[in-house]
């Protein structure tokens, strides 16, 4: 997991120097602006799913469920200080620094928003993916875990209220840069 971080930093710091827009992660200032704006939008799109649901835009709900949880992973990068542009980059700073008990958050927050290469391994991005580009409009296995997927966007903001308004620094582990 530490070399998949590192190669994320590393990719973007080549990527910004040759003038291009970086895929991978940046270190920036902590922001807790950012942080809570991030927050705050993964609040609203949580209510955006109710007005879906409402409305009968089944196939819109996993696509807000999945960027519910990735506003939630992006408040956690903006306290570290990173800037990110990938999916699978975000999703790998947030194992790292779990892993390494530098933050409490739920793993299975962080398997969701997990890019797979693998076709075996799914997670919500899958889940967006088939919603978004699929031909239905309405979705019973969406009917069946609103609630449920309702619950862990709900803990998930949960969660990251408690790192983004923590008083607590967060530090850039020094081994992502050696």
């Amino acid at each position: 997991m530490k070399k998949e971080v590192k190669d994320c930093f590393e990719s973007a710091i080549k990527d910004e120097k040759k003038g291009k827009k970086h895929k991978g992660l940046l270190i920036a200032m902590p922001d807790n602006k950012k942080a809570e704006d991030y927050l705050n939008k993964a609040k609203k799109n949580l209510e955006f799913c109710d007005l879906c649901e409402e409305k009968g835009f089944d196939y819109k709900i996993p696509e807000e469920w999945f960027y519910t949880l990735y506003y939630c992973a992006l408040a956690i990068l903006s306290k570290f200080g990173i800037e990110s542009r990938s999916q699978r980059c975000t999703a790998s700073f947030l194992r790292y620094v779990k892993d390494n008990g530098l933050i409490e958050y739920d793993g299975e927050f962080i398997d969701r928003i997990t890019v797979y290469k693998e076709k075996e391994e799914m997670s919500d991005v899958d889940e967006r993916e088939k919603a978004r580009y699929g031909s239905s409009i309405k979705s019973r296995e969406v009917e069946n875990k609103y609630e449920y997927m309702t619950n862990i966007c709900k803990k998930a903001i949960s969660q990251c209220e408690d790192i983004v308004f923590s008083d607590k620094e967060f530090k850039l582990p020094k081994e992502l840069f050696k």
